[in-house]
């Protein structure tokens, strides 16, 4: 990378597991990176300027299989002025499906031009006994690797091909839930409604959750001090029916 150039990671993190990938492919890029969290309140949002020469990492979340509509929405408001992009898809040890495609097609509508993909692991936001701990050190190293590939193809001026990824179009149909909410040992202390994305947590009521707001983040359940909120029985039921397929330790992957 030119010094005149700058890195912009901009991610969707509601757990951290997201953001931590970001980072750690970032952090052997030789390069002044900055990062902008679309994971926030609405009223929040800054979104960053993007320069023609500029790399733009953008990491979202997997969820069955897709990527959160809430995270394209918000992704929409960047313009991205044709700059070079990576595309990285974090999941939870189960499966990315057609999350990487989604975003390369998003990502190319926007005007950048998707140089790299990469489909990552983190802890299952739900389930967090599978990928737990991830990404680890094993996964530092081999994201750090990635790196290296990513910064020499972003330095080549030559048009780029498009990359061909695993996925289908027409994507696959996405679902919704399931919706954390509060336990009996809630206190009321107003944290998730305060770091709520949607606004699905009333301040007045925080036991409360407008499902026809929440988007099953789970970022309430993230930053809940007292562990209280959570998908009661559902969550045995989920963790059952993801063992035979989360149980085995998959590989981070790079297309470029």
């Amino acid at each position: 990378m030119n010094k005149t150039e700058t890195i912009h990671q901009i991610t969707f993190s509601p757990t951290g597991g997201t953001r931590r990938v970001s980072e750690l492919l970032c952090k052997a890029m030789e390069a002044e990176s900055n990062i902008t969290e679309l994971c926030t309140k609405q009223e929040n949002l800054s979104y960053p300027q993007v320069s023609a020469d500029d790399l733009v990492i953008i990491s979202i979340p997997v969820y069955a299989g897709r990527v959160p509509a809430l995270a394209v929405k918000r992704l929409k408001g960047i313009k991205a002025n044709g700059a070079k992009c990576v595309i990285v898809a974090v999941y939870g040890n189960r499966a990315y499906e057609d999350a990487l495609v989604e975003m390369q097609d998003v990502c190319t509508e926007m005007g950048f031009r998707v140089i790299a993909a990469v489909a990552a692991i983190a802890e299952h936001s739900i389930c967090r006994m599978y990928g737990a701990g991830r990404p680890d050190t094993e996964d530092a190293k081999e994201l750090a690797s990635f790196s290296a590939a990513i910064i020499g193809k972003a330095k080549k001026v030559l048009p780029f091909e498009p990359l061909v990824l695993p996925g289908n179009r027409p994507y696959k149909q996405g679902c919704v839930g399931p919706y954390p909410v509060a336990g009996d040992l809630c206190t009321e202390c107003g944290l998730c409604a305060s770091e709520c994305p949607t606004g699905a947590i009333s301040p007045d009521n925080p036991k409360s959750n407008n499902h026809e707001l929440c988007i099953g983040c789970m970022r309430c359940v993230k930053v809940c001090p007292a562990q209280t909120r959570g998908i009661g029985e559902r969550l045995n039921m989920l963790v059952a029916h993801l063992k035979p397929l989360c149980s085995e330790r998959k590989n981070n992957e790079l297309f470029i």
